[in-house]
């Protein structure tokens, strides 16, 4: 069908497409198959059918002289209307069409050819397989030639060439995808991108005839393939080399031509006798030794092309032959008959539309009769040529090189954007969405006010299986474990690899007991799986932490509640589910958290637990109060011989003073600190372990870290590592329930690392922190006169060096308890911070504390501790 098309054969071609089923118009809606799905895309079938119908169409009307818009293909006669394709429209819907009117026939067939080149358009948009896509869109591009729809034709053809990526493996469907393309560009006077297309299709076809299986579905024959790729590349060679000596570069044409004689000789030795492609070949050929001076052998081969082209019909075919022919015996001496033969190829190429043939004959004949001194002759044919030139000036032609380069990487830039971004989302060796995804997704359910239940889920001893059967073992348990869980679990939960061999499960609407039972039955089946087939010898076993959302939550929250039960679960011995309540995210009775932090009590758990601790906070004083102890007694109370320096409270009894001993342990909410200052890496990193292991259920965090000792905390403990560049400081493990609100204010500059150290301190501490920077300068009134930054917050934490006076201010204008930080910055004659230090500690502000110079992690303790105690009034 396709060769019928391009040698013009309409007749044959008509015969060929009579037997495809098809619907009689476009614009009868199609009655889908019995076995058809709702919503499934049009078939790639019926859009080829489309596309070769389109195209029988288009060239009908080329030989009628209109285009596809129904424009007249030519000005002479001049002042021919144009067709009437809403007439055409109505003839086919209606079934109207007057056959005996040309142009209604033709308007009818254009307006046909419209609707089928938009339909076959949607059908090849719609389609996944890139090929297909780019192979509908090169037939389209030369369509639009046809038609002269110049702008549209590169349009069609700057697509078709983006969605060609390098590494499609090879096929017959590639080839011919590649060779019409580049016969669209060399029609377009993009010789070069031509030629460059035209190569990979050859390079392509000696691929696919290589590989055996390739061909094996089409039925090609490798031989003819190759030959008939060979053949298009030596015309693109000879064609390039006869415009360089047009142009006056013969040393230059020399290659191409002996390119193109060479490709040729090499398809003629594989082509069987009285192959379609012999002819091809031997025009080929016959040129080729025309552009290198040998006339004399090319004209007897070129005449036989003449012969045999006219006796098959082969219209294109016979144009290019005649053309050849002209050109040798011009060459040769032979004027008439030169003559002759360029004549028949300029009518050839004029009414069937081939443009580079056109224009090479009528440079031919101005070239012939201008040697002949025929002046008279020369000129008509001169002006043609100078009319076409017109067309694609050289101006004209580079803007379309530049244009087409642009268009093609912006529109491989596009796709390439959206390969990323599905490579971004997903974990190559599970297939699986990724952390990345996870957490955005996992953000976008809580913003919606969704309330999901988080699953995480770790594979037990991993590390072991890893030194049993290898990597590559390894690598196929966790893609077994992906897909038990993805089986496990309903059609609206998402399984995420989170990282190694750690997976997150969202489940959106559900609560932590539907949660914990749906995560039992996969950690059965897991056991169950049969992992001798995978060389183990001890079945792989998981460990899953289940917690579910409550309104307010974020994601590190949420993360962190299933994160710190899934670290229990492994310490009560692994293979277990262990989750959180779903009402108060307090730990369920019987769990095996107990054997941590002990069973809850008897007498306060669910809906009684929850009355009891908020009558608790009813009975709490508001104010500072919950801030202070009970009254504390004057000093020197413990020595009787000096008298007492104030009151005694009535209910308050003298007492000996408490023998000294342990400190009090820190509150089970505050993080195990490690100062990375001196210290290396590996230092930093065992300490965080022991402090991991010794107290799992809070943050290891650490200070004034290095950039590459955060790499290592990133690289080892990466998903329940947390850190902040900006303090230099990192946290390892769940973080404490927000409770209460600091807020943390800087100058700004080189106050930035301290007010950041405190802020990440005071959120690691269990406290929801909010910084603002830059209060400085003009900037300051402003800033301080919004009192909701004041209302809405438990602690200030003001930390200046340059303006040290700004705590002072803060304290002034709120009754917040304060934090100043003094910083070592500022000016030279600050003395390294001890300057802000005593502007802050000679103040008379009151209800202000001060730390020690850049301390922010005291701050931030200090902070946090006032906001708990005051947040849980609220």
């Amino acid at each position: 069908m396709t060769a019928a098309l391009s040698n013009w054969q309409l007749d044959d071609a008509e015969q060929l497409l009579a037997g495809v089923e098809r619907d009689p118009s476009p614009y009868v809606a199609a009655v889908p198959g019995a076995d058809a799905l709702e919503g499934a895309p049009v078939s790639l079938g019926r859009a080829w059918a489309d596309t070769l119908r389109a195209e029988l169409l288009v060239r009908r009307l080329r030989l009628a002289g209109f285009t596809l818009v129904g424009e007249p293909v030519s000005s002479d006669p001049p002042g021919e209307p144009a067709l009437d394709l809403h007439a055409g429209v109505a003839e086919l819907i209606d079934g109207t069409g007057a056959e005996a009117d040309p142009r209604s026939e033709s308007a009818s067939r254009a307006a046909l050819a419209i609707a089928l080149v938009r339909s076959a358009k949607a059908a090849f948009d719609a389609a996944d397989d890139d090929l297909q896509r780019a192979a509908g869109l090169a037939r389209h591009a030369r369509i639009e030639l046809l038609s002269r729809r110049i702008d549209a034709a590169m349009d069609e053809a700057v697509e078709a060439a983006s969605l060609l990526d390098p590494a499609l493996p090879p096929s017959v469907l590639l080839v011919d995808t590649l060779t019409t393309l580049a016969g669209v560009l060399a029609d377009l006077e993009l010789m070069p991108l031509a030629l460059d297309y035209q190569r990979r299709a050859h390079e392509t076809a000696q691929a696919a005839a290589a590989d055996p299986a390739v061909l094996e579905d089409d039925a090609a024959d490798p031989d003819v393939l190759v030959a008939v790729a060979a053949t298009r590349l030596g015309e693109l060679c000879a064609e390039l080399g006869e415009g360089l000596l047009d142009d006056g570069a013969p040393e230059s044409a020399a290659p191409y031509f002996a390119e193109a004689r060479q490709l040729a000789e090499q398809a003629l030795a594989q082509l069987p006798p009285g192959a379609s492609g012999v002819v091809p070949a031997q025009i080929v050929h016959g040129w080729a030794l025309v552009g290198m001076g040998e006339q004399a052998a090319a004209v007897g081969p070129l005449r036989a092309a003449v012969r045999l082209s006219g006796a098959a019909d082969d219209r294109a075919r016979l144009a290019s032959a005649q053309l050849a022919l002209g050109r040798a015996l011009r060459r040769q001496g032979d004027g008439r008959a030169a003559d002759q033969h360029l004549v028949a190829a300029l009518d050839l190429a004029t009414e069937h539309g081939l443009p580079r043939v056109r224009r090479a004959a009528l440079r031919e004949l101005c070239t012939l009769h201008a040697d002949l001194n025929d002046a008279e002759r020369a000129l008509p044919y001169l002006q043609s040529y100078l009319a076409d030139e017109l067309d694609r000036v050289d101006e004209r032609r580079t803007r379309w090189v530049e244009l087409f380069g642009r268009r093609k990487s912006l529109l491989e830039t596009e796709r390439a954007a959206g390969q990323l971004r599905r490579q971004a989302y997903e974990d190559p060796l599970t297939h699986l969405p990724n952390r990345r995804y996870a957490e955005a997704r996992l953000d976008g359910l809580l913003a919606a006010g969704d309330v999901p239940a988080l699953a995480v889920v770790d594979v037990d001893r991993f590390k072991s299986i890893n030194d049993a059967i290898g990597h590559p073992g390894g690598d196929a348990v966790l893609r077994a474990v992906g897909e038990l869980l993805v089986a496990g679990v309903r059609d609206t939960d998402e399984v995420c690899r989170w990282a190694g061999d750690e997976f997150v499960i969202l489940l959106p609407e559900t609560t932590a007991e539907q949660a914990e039972r749906a995560l039992e039955r996969i950690r059965a089946s897991v056991v169950r799986y049969p992992w001798s087939e995978l060389g183990l010898d001890v079945p792989v076993t998981i460990s899953a932490g289940i917690a579910s959302a409550t309104r307010g939550d974020d994601r590190k929250t949420l993360f962190a509640a299933a994160d710190g039960v899934l670290y229990d679960a492994k310490r009560s011995g692994r293979d277990r589910v262990v989750r959180l309540s779903a009402v108060t995210q307090t730990r369920a009775a019987g769990s095996p958290l107990d054997v941590l932090f002990g069973a809850p009590p008897a007498d306060a758990t669910g809906t009684d637990a929850v009355v009891a601790t908020t009558a608790a906070v009813l009975e709490e004083s508001s104010g500072f109060g919950p801030l202070l102890s009970p009254p504390h007694v004057p000093l020197t109370t413990d020595r009787p011989g000096e008298p007492l320096l104030g009151p005694v409270p009535p209910e308050v009894e003298v007492v000996e003073p408490a023998a000294v001993g342990a400190p009090a342990p820190a509150p089970a909410w505050e993080p195990e600190v490690v100062w990375a200052t001196g210290r290396t890496a590996e230092q930093v990193l065992a300490l965080v372990r022991e402090a991991r292991r010794e107290h799992p259920d809070r943050p290891a965090l650490v200070l004034r870290a290095t950039p590459d000792v955060l790499v290592a905390l990133a690289t080892e403990h990466d998903a329940y590592t947390t850190m902040d560049a900006a303090a230099s400081a990192a946290a390892v493990g769940p973080f404490p329930e927000p409770v209460g609100r600091v807020t943390v204010l800087s100058g700004g500059g080189a106050d930035i690392p301290v007010a950041a150290e405190a802020a990440f301190v005071a959120r690691v501490a269990g406290t929801e922190v909010v910084r603002v920077d830059d209060v400085a300068g003009s900037r300051t009134r402003s800033l301080l006169a919004d009192r909701s930054l004041f209302d809405d917050s438990d602690c200030l934490v003001v930390v200046a060096g340059m303006e040290a006076s700004l705590a002072t201010m803060v304290g002034a204008l709120t009754d917040v308890p304060v934090v100043a930080v003094p910083t070592s910055t500022g000016q030279p004659q600050a003395f390294a911070g001890l300057g802000a230090l005593m502007t802050m500690l000679t103040a008379a502000t009151p209800g202000m504390t001060v730390s020690n110079i850049d301390n922010g992690y005291s701050a931030g303790v200090f902070a946090a501790r006032v906001a708990r105690r005051s947040g849980r009034t609220r």
